[in-house]
């Protein structure tokens, strides 16, 4: 099992509080460290002191760490042309000494793309398949040779298919509850599939659809990594647990709706314990308050070593 944070910076966070969380899960033990892909806050709310890019923000961490795993939960296909984020990925891959990963998604919110001029078309599933076909196909071509492409929404030609990552495989995760297309395209490319933000009878549901699509194209389901990713709150005790409940504006009894990670180290490491049985082989602990790094700090040194390996 693997255990890493995830966080949400656009929600009013600095490169310097997303480096403490980092640097949190690396002194803690943890395995990585990711964070959504986003440039608009989501609910009301200062959005002071505004976004930080995702992939800038990665390869600065790349240099302040050295051990934990580093990437997106998820990219939008809308943000970047597939042929310059394979650069920067394989970039930050070889900034950090090979520990890069990129999940990557069709992007959903549609108010953010009006606010920063990206455009945002209705059907963005092809351009996802698109994109996975161009990114991995960049890294996997052999050394010398150049990549071309011919899809319906990007044209290569003759690309050096230069940098090269550090690891032979960058990992690519994608996830989310599409009953067809979405396990169907995380068969076919992805290293890991991820759904996110759901209850576990519906984790079991989509882990075993996910394993029937790597089984319909004769590939084998334990290749894939199967993993959940759930908003969390710890703590010693109730009144804590209120009370960083309230710091992101909630109520314990709103956060507390049945999908998510909340409760003291013990019950958070009970949840996780039935996911696993679900099959779950990574968590993604999502801690929405940035500047709480003690929060960060109770889940490495506290839930950690009560969670199976």
């Amino acid at each position: 099992m693997e255990y890493c944070l995830f966080t949400e910076p656009q929600q009013g966070f600095t490169y310097d509080d997303q480096l403490a969380f980092a640097q949190s899960a690396e002194r803690h033990g943890l395995d990585g460290f990711f964070r959504s892909d986003h440039y608009l806050r989501m609910g009301e709310g200062d959005p002071r002191p505004g976004p930080t890019d995702a992939w800038t923000t990665l390869a600065g961490l790349s240099r302040e760490t050295s051990r934990i795993r580093l990437g997106t939960l998820v990219s939008s296909v809308t943000y970047r042309v597939p042929s310059i984020l394979a650069i920067q990925v394989a970039q930050v891959d070889a900034m950090s000494g090979g520990r890069a990963e990129l999940g990557l998604g069709t992007g959903w919110f549609e108010r953010e793309h009006a606010a920063y001029g990206i455009p945002f078309p209705a059907k963005r599933f092809d351009l996802l398949e698109e994109q996975l076909q161009v990114v991995t196909g960049l890294w996997q071509t052999p050394d010398a040779e150049t990549f071309s492409f011919a899809g319906a929404h990007y044209r290569l030609d003759d690309a050096p298919a230069l940098p090269k990552p550090e690891q032979e495989r960058v990992p690519v995760i994608v996830g989310g509850g599409g009953p067809k297309r979405t396990p169907a395209l995380a068969a076919r490319y992805a290293t890991e599939f991820n759904i996110g933000f759901v209850a576990e009878d519906v984790v079991a549901e989509k882990f075993a659809v996910v394993r029937a699509a790597c089984e319909a194209i004769d590939r084998d389901p334990a290749t894939l990594k199967l993993s959940v990713a759930l908003p969390t709150i710890v703590g010693q005790d109730d009144a804590e647990i209120s009370r960083r409940a309230e710091a992101i504006g909630q109520t314990r009894e709103q956060f507390d709706n049945g999908a998510n990670l909340i409760g003291t180290p013990a019950q958070i490491a009970e949840k996780v314990h039935r996911l696993r049985e679900l099959g779950a082989e990574r968590v993604y602990f999502q801690l929405m308050d940035l500047r709480d790094v003690a929060h960060a700090d109770l889940v490495g040194a506290e839930v950690l070593p009560l969670l199976p390996r």
